[in-house]
């Protein structure tokens, strides 16, 4: 019986609940820890708030997007097949909530870019180097505890990609290069469209270091970009050189893949 249905017929319904939760040990874990993640995250941007010019909408939005990234790990926990949620999905859900922030901060606040708060550059700039620094935590804790699963790699990956689609953004809003740097952040999802229509692309691309490090290189040359001292020409050639090593990265998964013959 589901959890919805056992709510429904219930007259206590914490009891109830707790049982329907106690039945699915991996759901009751991942939802203590992305609980705690959330009410952290949302305390931690309070305390932001009350130091940098950020706006009363800004948190709220950055909670909203959070949420729903939230939301998609359930979705998917079906692909997580351990008891346990895991020390290094609780990371990666901490590098979800840095994310979450600077996404919105860099979309919807209306301080970003003004030359008079470019504490609030330098405090973006902090944060996703933060990020980046967890980003090698959580693979390390998933191969520490044999904790490996598809959705842990899954989750990973769509933090990456959804964080280099928010500095390739940040990047033409400050006028760092031109609306072309976005197509960094969009080529992984251009990539993921191109499976409907070529099924070659959906078949298991193999581990790869040099995937892994474009990856890091794109996080790491667009949080450079955004530094105030850093303007075009140099921004530009430097977005330019990411999306060039990036372009060459997809050439040649996408290359491996039409080459593979079909099972």
């Amino acid at each position: 019986m589901s959890i919805k249905s056992r709510l429904t017929g219930a007259r206590w319904a914490p009891r109830h609940v707790e049982s329907a939760l106690g039945t699915d040990p991996l759901l009751a874990d991942t939802l203590k820890v992305l609980g705690l993640v959330y009410v952290a995250s949302v305390f931690s941007w309070g305390m932001a708030a009350l130091h940098l010019p950020l706006e009363m909408h800004v948190p709220i939005i950055a909670g909203g997007l959070l949420a729903g990234i939230f939301g998609l790990v359930l979705l998917g926990l079906s692909a997580h097949r351990h008891p346990r949620f895991g020390f290094a999905n609780l990371v990666t859900s901490l590098r979800a909530g840095i994310v979450s922030l600077v996404g919105a901060t860099v979309l919807f606040s209306h301080s970003f870019g003004q030359a008079h708060f470019d504490s609030l550059i330098w405090w973006t700039v902090a944060a996703v180097l933060f990020a980046l620094a967890l980003d090698g935590v959580d693979g390390y804790l998933a191969r520490r505890y044999r904790q490996q699963s598809e959705l842990g790699a899954r989750f990973d990956m769509e933090v990456d990609a959804l964080l280099i689609l928010i500095l390739s953004i940040g990047a033409t809003v400050l006028n760092k290069a031109g609306a072309w740097v976005v197509l960094i952040g969009l080529m992984r999802y251009a990539f993921v469209a191109a499976q409907w229509f070529v099924p070659k692309l959906r078949a298991e691309l193999l581990p790869s270091v040099r995937r892994k490090a474009v990856c890091v290189v794109q996080v790491a040359v667009l949080c450079l970009v955004l530094v105030p001292q850093v303007v075009p020409p140099v921004s530009t050639l430097l977005a330019a050189t990411a999306l060039a090593a990036l372009i060459y990265s997809f050439g040649v998964d996408v290359a491996a893949l039409m080459r593979r013959r079909a099972p």
